[in-house]
């Protein structure tokens, strides 16, 4: 898989000033609304609609990893919660931990990862923000339209914006609205929700909700549903998951042929 819009592609060399206004242009040309050709409703984990509508989408889970100077990058392709392709790669890490910018470090051993991907997706959700972001341009609206993929963030904590409501023992399936903020350039309204996607039945212990937000051609609300249709009993939904597992494999094999590599 090959970056439809290559000029797009974080720069670890760019100065701050570049790389925020390179983030600028890409929510500029991102689209926070559906824009797919697939039918969400059959995107699932276990899906039983396919006979009358068709081949299913192919979801991919997005994740990564470190590895001393290194990142690695982890993609699981599933369809009908099948895992039908896995795909990694590992570069030089060039770019420091900076929240708001992480997708300079991050996305070059994504773009890797997804360069070694035989399977076409459809849709990608990734570990990490979509337009809940400062400039509206986390990792999944970045490389969203790096790749012009349908793209969902699912991060695990909330970066900016405000809860328009409270987010405390909210029950399983609960979501509230995440609407833009002063720290949030240019967006008003709703930017994405925290979804309650699991809870424990006892009220002494809480699960706190993930942070979904759109990164491309999918839109807010849209987003929290298939998030919440690819939940598989887990906290997180199961490409991401899946895609978590697949890098903590992929940084230990990589890991075990630097040390060949060296003996």
């Amino acid at each position: 898989m090959e970056p439809v819009r290559p000029e797009f592609v974080p720069d670890a060399s760019s100065s701050r000033e570049e790389m925020e206004a390179l983030q600028r242009t890409v929510a500029d040309e991102a689209i926070f609304a559906d824009e797919f050709p697939f039918d969400p409703a059959t995107v699932s984990m276990a899906n039983t609609l396919t006979a009358t509508t068709g081949d299913s989408p192919i979801v991919v889970g997005i994740d990564q990893a470190f590895l001393d100077e290194r990142a690695v990058g982890a993609v699981v392709a599933l369809r009908d919660g099948e895992v039908i392709e896995r795909a990694s790669a590992a570069v030089d890490c060039e770019f420091p931990y900076i929240p708001g910018l992480l997708s300079f470090r991050e996305a070059g051993a994504i773009v890797a990862a997804l360069g070694n991907l035989d399977t076409q997706p459809d849709l990608a959700v990734f570990d990490g923000s979509g337009r809940i972001h400062y400039r509206e341009a986390g990792l999944a609206t970045h490389l969203g339209v790096v790749f012009d993929l349908p793209s969902i963030g699912v991060a695990k904590s909330l970066l900016c914006g405000s809860p328009q409501g409270s987010l405390d023992g909210r029950s399983e399936g609960a979501r509230v609205a995440i609407d833009a903020d002063e720290d949030v350039e240019g967006a008003d309204g709703t930017i994405g929700y925290a979804l309650q996607t699991r809870q424990y039945d006892s009220g002494n212990r809480h699960i706190n909700p993930v942070y979904v937000s759109p990164g491309h051609r999918v839109g807010p609300e849209t987003a929290a549903d298939l998030v919440e249709q690819l939940c598989d009993g887990y906290k997180l939904p199961e490409p991401t998951r899946l895609a978590d597992s697949h890098a903590a494999t992929a940084k230990g094999e990589f890991g075990e042929r630097t040390r060949n590599d060296g003996s």
